[in-house]
């Protein structure tokens, strides 16, 4: 090939690269320009659907486009999830991730529809919570010791409501059998807040959920909170000690955060990223999140994405050890 020659084809990769920098600029200066959708992994009335349509709120305002919320509940996540992998790369389809999709799930399941690292860009944690384990009213428990105390005079007899398999309620009361030398049965249902009907109706016995979640709930009396699942006590819920507290080496969290499709332009999960931070760190969402008794985070898609990778590696060695399986 002559040197002219090479010299035309260099210019024109160089030509190339320049037109596709300036298409993801404009894309990136242009969006959005329409409705945006945010795909929740539960029922309405759930914990990441109330935390999702607060965010969602906040981020019209922000983007000065509408954000509305698609709640798609069931196994666990893994519905909804795999309708947000097979979007559209265009930025007008977020995916709520859970701690149950990018960190529970891939340790239980290794044919799911989707890979949490390859088909998905994090964008932004929103907050973290440690739940709250609440019993049925009429339970007559009031401690963690008393409901070890309870299981063991009827084991296989007390039950457990989830979310869903492999939702963080199923792997923490799982964590509870074996720390605690108990059996509860679990049982599994499409969603946050169904499961917490069925726990104030005495269809099931108990349930660890979000504060989120329970709050309304505790307070009226329908359900009796008894510990909290953190290393250290929820501020929100002070006065009730953590499960750790009685049974040691107890601890499990949740968190939530927003991914879009892999494929979006870098410029677009930039815009959408410094949005949402903007929304988290808010006052106002400080406060109402706060109140809830969830942290507020709001952090860069690098930041995020290490926390999942901590998250994966330290719920997946607790998965391995404790032995659980997908059995249902």
């Amino acid at each position: 090939m002559s040197a002219s020659r090479v010299l035309l084809l260099l210019v024109a990769v160089a030509v190339a690269v320049a037109a596709t920098t300036m298409s993801l600029a404009a894309q990136g200066q242009a969006y959005p320009d329409r409705p945006i959708r945010m795909i929740v992994p539960d029922a309405p009335g759930g914990s990441p659907d109330q935390l999702g349509r607060l965010v969602a709120q906040k981020l019209s305002d922000t983007l000065g486009q509408p954000v509305f919320v698609d709640n798609k509940p069931g196994a666990a996540g893994v519905l909804a999830t795999e309708v947000g992998a097979k979007a559209a790369p265009d930025g007008y389809t977020l995916t709520m991730t859970t701690t149950a999709i990018y960190a529970i799930l891939p340790s239980l399941n290794k044919h799911l529809p989707y890979d949490p690292v390859k088909d998905f860009i994090p964008v932004s944690r929103l907050a973290t919570a440690s739940n709250v384990l609440v019993v049925n009213a009429s339970l007559p428990v009031h401690s963690v010791a008393e409901l070890v105390q309870l299981a063991k005079s009827k084991p296989g007899t007390l039950n457990y409501a989830s979310a869903g398999v492999g939702s963080p309620a199923h792997l923490a009361g799982e964590m509870l059998n074996l720390l605690a030398g108990i059996k509860l049965v679990h049982v599994p249902y499409k969603g946050s807040a169904p499961a917490l009907l069925d726990v104030i109706a005495g269809n099931a016995q108990m349930m660890i959920t979000s504060p989120l979640s329970a709050g309304g709930h505790i307070k009226t009396g329908r359900v009796r909170a008894i510990a909290t699942t953190g290393a250290e006590r929820n501020p929100v819920l002070p006065d009730l000690p953590t499960i750790g507290e009685t049974i040691p080496g107890y601890e499990i969290s949740q968190s939530w955060g927003l991914a879009v499709p892999a494929g979006t332009p870098p410029a677009i999960v930039a815009k959408l990223s410094e949005a949402i931070v903007k929304v988290m760190h808010d006052p106002d969402t400080v406060r109402r999140v706060q109140a809830t008794g969830l942290v507020p985070a709001g952090d860069s898609p690098e930041a995020f994405s290490a926390f999942m990778a901590k998250e994966r590696e330290r719920l997946g060695a607790v998965i391995a050890k404790s032995g659980i399986v997908m059995t249902e």
